[in-house]
């Protein structure tokens, strides 16, 4: 289940109103899902409560002599990542948004996973963020020395050292090696202790397993623990007849407080002597259980019972008095028998009087025969059962005592066992646990969230993604341990309890009182944190005054573009032809719109010669909320259209860079690059090509989205970091990056701007769905091509809503989609039919889980005479077995499913969500074209 992005209004937490975004006093901020994100969210919230990496991260500073030296493409990305992981610090700490918008940062980390889409392992994320921040912070610690890291925060905090012993030629071998998260396996293990005695000593965990003593293999000790330990739980293994991953539900249990003097190299010898210890109790203990075992399934046969239990059943026959009637003299029709009263109901377990049976005339035919409900010996006499009595009895009375012996020593072996670390010698070197990272799903994809202790308030709190909860060790138990539900620890964060500065908050120099929120920021980060804040306050006037004035209104209808008349689509488009804007002559240099700024007021002129200056007023904003990847030249990034074309430009402006400087240089590539994509957007759509996917400002353009929309759009691509490849492309892209920091609140609206670029990754969305699905029906895999076009025509009705240009024909998903359902609905019917129950639960799988859920979706949306067809053809197919005979379990499959294929209105269905898609430009442009020459040369269809 690939993980869907979080979007606004849903049940993420996020709002429809801004009112409801503002951060209640002294509550955590939340971390907006920025698509498949929660990863991030879990890791960077528990780092970031940890005060004492908090402070590293908001005071990370580094010299100008430094920054000169940083050449290299990996430390001007590491460098870029850790500014960009102050300024989302700064805002989770003073910020007044309940949650934040972490894009900059998550869009780095995604460039070096090469992968925007697919959901990123937690443990591979860490390990690339602490890598990272290592080598930032190891620029600020030595410069001259990048070899020494003693003074490196990052690897005196999270790094520790092991020592690894093995016996090679009779001889101990050692070496010492660092570790900073710690792998521990989870099958075969039932807690964490006991995971890492497995980790620890690898030759004895196998001799316990193999039945074999064994002196040989090898063994790990610490020889230093870092300040904050980190275990990763295992908890994925290849299945390898399946040929996939699969994970591991086993429970888990952990403490919140442990004590790792038993894994310490100084304590090797003591450590030996409690080994040998807990070997010899754990084999005592094994063979009481094995004796335990004996008396309490006793017998020679396949089915056992407790010795003592047996004992007593026979005393109980040995003492059933014998019955006068034998089973030959019954008579036929015996008198029926009332009960006794109340009085004669007490009985002797020991004597022979039965209760009178009760004669029910509607469960039996007769009354019942006069006959002991016991049986009983036919004779035995007075000797006979005193020997025996005695007898039996003295034995249950030895079996009791024995096995509350066994059992009261297998109590004093396992409370040895439990005790054999907890002495003061062993509980030295304590760790409290700080935070769980929790997996929920399965191998291929799920969600995370995490568990932090608040150690100022003494609470757990639930962070997940922009919901932060207060929580419960119990419901950290719940979620946590695993073997319960498809949620599990996956992340272990502990702290030493010896280290009180781990969670010490910052505190003023001269009064040595505590700083909070905003007195704890570094002034220039206070400032950024501010000046968001007032944006923030913005926001909020801005959505109650058109509240207000939606309120006042009376409510009015809007028509879609398609329902317009074409004489108001004539003047609107002569408008914004007059304004210079997507409408003008192709020809045409397209003018960008004036902005106003509060520094200076540049004016757009296209008229002047090559050689001269064009002064344009390019979009500002106090912070890049879309970025692009690295910070450096990266030649695959670069080889895309959009990229490609962004380059050209730079080339093209390389006079006037020269000649003007770098102002004058972007001006100049901004409009040439403007000029060529307006005039890719006015090129023809065909069946093999939508220009639309060469860039989304092509889509703004076909879509007339609003100037400042598109060149804002255009200039973030100038200020990409990819474009860091030479002095002069450095300069430009620091020169767009200041004209967008120049952009002020009231000058966009940038929940616009964003629901703008949401539209065209839906767009891509839905055609790498479409593409994806034609894919899957030419290679025969039918269920697969089904999800993926059921899940393009529901997306693609929400932009075609919007607009007709917004999205895809919506005729060749449709087409398609109904190929798809006859086909799977024809396969179902027949897998019905057959004897095999095999085939007859995938039918029916077949139905509940694809052809019903499409089904329920064509009816709720605006349903084609076609698709009522072949939704009449399935309903048609499936009552004509009504009619026919069929076993009793087929009718019950039947019964099940059938009333859902008649009544599509009876629930709310919710489609399977499908893999991931590749939904790059330059991929979709190639796959199209491939995909449509393949339709076309089996099949006539057009595409509009």
């Amino acid at each position: 289940m690939p993980e869907e992005p979080t979007k606004r209004c849903e049940g993420s937490g996020e709002s429809c109103s801004p009112a409801d975004w503002i951060r209640q006093e002294d509550c955590p901020v939340g971390i907006r899902n920025v698509g498949n994100t929660c990863w991030f969210s879990a890791v960077i919230q528990s780092l970031f409560h940890l005060p004492v990496f908090r402070r590293l991260v908001l005071n990370y500073c580094l010299s100008e002599r430094v920054l000169e030296k940083c050449k290299s493409h990996s430390e001007k990305r590491n460098i870029a990542f850790m500014q960009e992981l102050r300024c989302l610090f700064a805002l989770m700490v003073g910020s007044n948004r309940r949650f934040v918008d972490p894009s900059a940062a998550v869009e780095l980390l995604r460039d070096a996973f090469r992968t925007s889409e697919a959901q990123q392992d937690v443990s591979e994320f860490t390990h690339k963020l602490l890598d990272w921040l290592e080598d930032a912070f190891q620029l600020a610690a030595n410069g001259n020395n990048p070899e020494d890291k003693q003074n490196n925060p990052m690897v005196q905090l999270f790094y520790g050292t092991f020592v690894a012993e093995r016996l090679h030629e009779g001889k101990i071998v050692s070496n010492i090696e660092q570790f900073g998260q710690y792998p521990l396996q989870v099958n075969g293990f039932n807690n964490l202790d006991e995971c890492l005695e497995g980790a620890m000593v690898e030759g004895e965990i196998e001799s316990l397993h193999s039945d074999q003593t064994m002196s040989s293999g090898q063994e790990r000790w610490f020889s230093k623990l870092p300040p904050v330990l980190t275990f990763e739980l295992s908890r994925f293994e290849f299945n390898q007849s399946l040929g996939r991953p699969e994970k591991i539900h086993k429970k888990l249990e952990f403490p919140q407080v442990i004590y790792m003097d038993r894994y310490l190299h100084k304590n090797v010898d003591q450590t030996h002597g409690r080994r040998g210890d807990v070997k010899r109790l754990k084999d005592q203990l094994t063979v009481l259980q094995q004796k335990l075992e004996g008396y309490k399934n006793y017998g020679s046969g396949p089915t056992k019972y407790p010795l003592a239990d047996m004992l007593q059943y026979v005393v109980e026959f040995a003492t059933t008095k014998p019955t006068n009637v034998s089973p030959a003299s019954v008579p036929t029709n015996p008198p029926i028998h009332t009960e006794p009263s109340s009085g004669d109901s007490r009985q002797d377990p020991f004597s022979s009087t039965q209760k009178t049976p009760i004669h029910k005339p509607f469960t039996q035919c007769r009354a019942p025969m006069e006959v002991p409900l016991q049986p009983a010996p036919h004779s035995v006499t007075e000797e006979e059962l005193y020997f025996v009595r005695s007898c039996l009895q003295r034995w249950r009375a030895e079996v009791e005592n024995t096995v509350n012996e066994l059992k009261a020593s297998i109590d004093k072996v396992s409370q040895a066992l439990e005790g054999m670390y907890s002495d003061n010698s062993l509980c030295q070197v304590s760790y409290r646990l700080h935070a769980v990272l929790v997996h929920e799903g399965q191998a291929s994809a799920g969600h995370y969230w995490a568990y932090i202790y608040d150690h100022a308030n003494k609470r757990w709190l639930k962070y997940n993604d922009v919901m932060v909860t207060e929580s419960t060790w119990e419901e950290l138990v719940r979620d946590s341990y695993g073997g319960m539900t498809n949620a599990s620890a996956y992340c272990l964060m502990y702290i030493s309890d010896k280290l009180p500065y781990l969670i010490a908050e910052d505190t003023d120099d001269e009064t040595g009182q505590a700083l909070k929120g905003m007195d704890s920021l570094p002034s220039i980060l206070r400032r950024y944190v501010r000046e968001d804040n007032r944006w923030f306050q913005q926001e909020l006037r801005e959505w109650e005054e058109q509240f207000c004035q939606a309120q006042c209104e009376e409510p009015v209808v809007e028509s879609s573009i398609t329902d317009r008349s074409e004489s108001e689509v004539e003047v609107e488009e002569q408008a914004i032809s007059d304004e210079g804007g997507p409408e003008a002559e192709p020809d045409a240099q397209v003018e960008p719109e004036a902005w106003s700024t509060e520094e200076n007021q540049v004016m757009a002129t296209h008229s002047q010669p090559e050689n001269e200056v064009s002064e344009v007023e390019i979009p500002n904003v106090g912070k890049i909320l879309v970025r692009s990847d690295a910070d450096g030249y990266n030649e695959e990034m670069m080889l895309t259209p959009a990229m490609q074309g962004v380059i050209f430009a730079i080339a093209k402006a390389r006079q006037v860079f020269d000649k003007d400087g770098p102002e004058a240089g972007l001006i100049k590539a901004f409009h040439e690059e403007y000029s060529r994509l307006y005039e890719l957007s006015q090129e023809e759509t065909t069946p093999q090509q939508d220009p639309r996917l060469q860039h989304v400002l092509v889509y703004l353009f076909q879509n007339q989205a609003p100037n400042r929309v598109i060149e804002r759009t255009l200039l973030e691509q100038f200020g990409d970091r990819n474009l860091s490849f030479d002095d002069r492309a450095v300069s430009i892209m620091r020169e767009a990056r200041s004209k967008i920091r120049l952009i002020k609140p009231e000058d966009m609206d940038m929940d616009e701007y964003l629901q703008w670029h949401d539209d065209y990754s839906m767009f891509k969305t839905v055609f790498a769905y479409l593409l994806t699905g034609l894919e899957q029906y030419q290679n025969g895999k039918i269920r697969e091509a089904l999800n993926y076009l059921a899940h393009a025509h529901q997306d693609n009705s929400v932009l075609l809503r919007k607009g007709e240009r917004k999205g895809v024909d919506q005729s060749l998903i449709a087409l398609y989609r109904r190929k798809c359902l006859k086909e799977l609905n024809d396969n179902a019917a027949t897998l019905f039919k057959s004897p095999d129950a095999n085939d007859v639960a995938e039918a029916v799988t077949i139905m509940n889980e694809c052809i019903i859920p499409c089904m329920h979706l064509m009816v709720r949306d605006s349903v084609s005479q076609e698709d009522l067809d072949v939704i009449e053809l399935i309903r048609s197919c499936w009552c004509s077995y009504l009619g026919q005979d069929m076993d009793d379990s087929l009718q019950e499959k039947l019964s099940e499913f059938l009333p859902r294929v008649l009544d599509c209105s009876a629930e709310l269905v919710v489609l399977k969500e499908p893999p991931k898609v590749r939904k790059s430009p330059h991929d979709l442009c190639s796959r199209l074209t491939a995909v449509m020459e393949s339709i076309h040369s089996t099949s006539v269809i057009t595409v509009k």
